[in-house]
């Protein structure tokens, strides 16, 4: 119904949008440098994760599982998890035509500030 109301054209652009968004996402994360992408960006999905130094395994998937419950629980963002090529990392899907590049700032940032309180206070 929403197809036949606003038009291929419109739901392209709103693809198109979000596939552009990942790509913003995925260049801010490059820029952190505790941050790093799983896998390349092709479309609308962003998958990353926090590093720690000296941890790894077991330990940056409890770190990384940490970081998603809060960012969850704060009402920050509604990001998974996921495993690419055996390691386990955040997911990302931008699917929301209201979702706009302040919010893909705001998710790196409290990535970076949620990661860093959690090593310092020694939880995961």
């Amino acid at each position: 119904m929403a197809l036949k109301e606003h038009g291929i054209e419109k739901f392209g652009r709103l693809i198109d949008q979000n596939i552009a968004q990942g790509h913003y996402l995925s260049a801010s994360i490059e820029k952190e440098p505790c941050l790093e992408l799983a896998a390349p960006t092709q479309i609308n999905i962003v998958s990353f994760r926090y590093r720690a130094g000296g941890r790894s395994g077991a330990e940056l998937k409890a770190l990384n599982t940490e970081i998603m419950l809060r960012l969850q629980e704060e009402g920050i963002a509604a990001l998974s998890d996921t495993t690419v090529r055996g390691e386990h990392c955040l997911r990302v899907a931008i699917n929301n035509h209201r979702t706009r590049y302040e919010d893909l700032d705001l998710l790196v940032r409290e990535t970076v500030r949620l990661g860093s309180e959690i090593v310092r206070d020694g939880i995961a």
